[in-house]
């Protein structure tokens, strides 16, 4: 007797043994690679960046919260709180840190992690900000998509002295604590030069900045204004435009959103298309490549969009040449 139950004992261990194994093996199974989202602004402001890049995503077969899922970090334009937010990520054990936005955010994930595959987009050239050893040969565990703002910088100030000829006083609005803000200047400052326009500079990183920046700007003369691609900036598109109209001051944007807003001209890269480039990417390092062998991809697509509403109300007519290469016109 005592055998037959030392017998059913042991047979219901095996089953209970058997009936726990299987659960701790799906749990395995459902266990998804997870990318680190390192955001500069905030939810809202980067929507369209997210949207982008998880189509790019989707295209190499990920797709969130079947196979991959996401651990979100923003920095509410605080690029101070980018490094700390860098290191929760870097803890959380991530797959991969995605950065969205500006160039400190790809800046402070290098800094805390040497280990970590990280994914950027950036304005400006990525082996000056010492992110990777070339654009070939990225090395380390870093690469991305470089969106090179600055080389259009001369065709920003062409398509702004064909829309207001008479102006020789142009603004140029840049944010202090974005690392490319001083070769933004001297792009700039190049430009302007060759056209014989001279640049008023004005800066703001807080959104009490922006009143004192237009201010200026009026008080100085200026007529005419670029405000350099800083997300900072992009986050503030409402009040900018706002304040442009205010003041009664031709505004050029590197987004498009500037002129959807009720701006008066946008001309700068597809920022979206940049994106898509990175989830791109991201999905290639989930299965299995080395951030050192996906050389920087460059981003090179570029669109113009005029308003023309804001251009009655301004008193300006647009030259036929400039509507003609137009990408859209909003009416």
């Amino acid at each position: 007797m005592q055998f037959d139950q030392l017998k059913r004992r042991s047979f219901l261990a095996s089953l209970g043994g058997a009936a726990v194994w299987p659960l701790a093996a799906g749990a395995e199974q459902t266990a998804l690679p997870v990318i680190g989202i390192l955001g500069t602004s905030n939810p809202q402001s980067d929507a369209f960046r997210l949207t982008a890049f998880k189509q790019g995503l989707n295209e190499t077969g990920y797709v969130d919260g079947r196979n991959v899922a996401f651990e979100y970090r923003w920095a509410e334009n605080k690029y101070d709180r980018l490094p700390a937010l860098a290191t929760e990520l870097v803890h959380r054990q991530v797959a991969v840190i995605v950065t969205l936005g500006a160039t400190a955010a790809a800046i402070a994930a290098k800094t805390v992690t040497k280990s970590v595959p990280i994914v950027f987009s950036v304005a400006g050239d990525p082996v000056n900000f010492g992110l990777v050893d070339g654009l070939n040969r990225p090395g380390g565990n870093a690469t991305g998509v470089s969106v090179l703002l600055h080389l259009i910088t001369a065709k920003q100030f062409e398509v702004l002295h064909e829309a207001v000829p008479k102006t020789d006083l142009i603004g140029l609005l840049v944010n202090p604590s974005n690392p490319s803000s001083d070769s933004d200047i001297k792009a700039a400052e190049a430009a302007a030069a060759s056209l014989g326009h001279k640049v008023i500079l004005v800066r703001a990183s807080e959104q009490s900045n922006l009143e004192t920046a237009f201010a200026t700007l009026i008080e100085q003369r200026a007529g005419a204004l670029l405000v350099t691609a800083d997300l900072f900036f992009f986050s503030q598109i409402d009040q900018i435009v706002a304040l442009a109209a205010r003041y009664q001051l031709p505004t050029l944007c590197a987004y498009r959103d500037c002129p959807d807003a009720g701006g008066l001209i946008s001309y700068g890269v597809n920022v979206a298309d940049a994106h898509r480039l990175q989830g791109v990417y991201a999905g290639r390092i989930l299965k299995g490549k080395k951030p050192a062998d996906l050389p920087v991809q460059q981003s090179v697509k570029v669109e113009l969009v005029i308003n023309l509403k804001t251009a009655k109300a301004l008193g300006i007519t647009f030259p036929l040449s400039l509507l003609g290469r137009a990408d859209e016109v909003i009416e």
